[in-house]
């Protein structure tokens, strides 16, 4: 089995309002997630996660403390991804401009918590970690001292 590591944003709006993205290209199907995706090597999770939102919303981030750490798995794929979320504010205005590179998020949408209720979405425990006011706490990318 083959292990995906991906880091994922909890953006906000103004109005509290939680941007989530199409998991799949098109209309192949309604399941909504957190914008993000797999994690480089080369780049601090910060970083890979600026990135991955800028590519694929067209948003500059700050990139806060994590929030909830997800994993799930296909059994059928050979297939487990780690998901890390953290809460991202957004840096100048809040304009979603699609881009993905690789064609895969094409949608979004800024849902209420109780929108997000109505949604297929993933992970399940999505609207806690958002909305429930708990946070990790981060040390990001230090270096190792011997």
């Amino acid at each position: 089995m083959r292990l995906r590591l991906a880091v994922r944003a909890a953006i906000l709006d103004a109005w509290g309002r939680l941007l989530v993205v199409n998991a799949y290209p098109g209309a192949q199907s309604d399941l909504w997630c957190l914008p993000g995706g797999g994690v480089e090597a080369d780049q601090s999770l910060s970083q890979n996660l600026s990135r991955e939102v800028a590519e694929e919303t067209g948003l500059s981030i700050t990139v806060g403390a994590p929030i909830l750490v997800n994993e799930f798995h296909s059994d059928a794929h050979g297939f487990r991804q780690v998901d890390l979320v953290f809460r991202a504010t957004v840096i100048g205005d809040a304009i979603v401009r699609m881009g993905d590179p690789e064609g895969v998020v094409d949608r979004f949408r800024w849902v209420t918590q109780t929108e997000l209720a109505r949604l297929r979405h993933k992970p399940s425990s999505l609207a806690d970690a958002v909305w429930g006011g708990g946070e990790a706490l981060h040390d990001p990318d230090e270096l190792i001292v011997a």
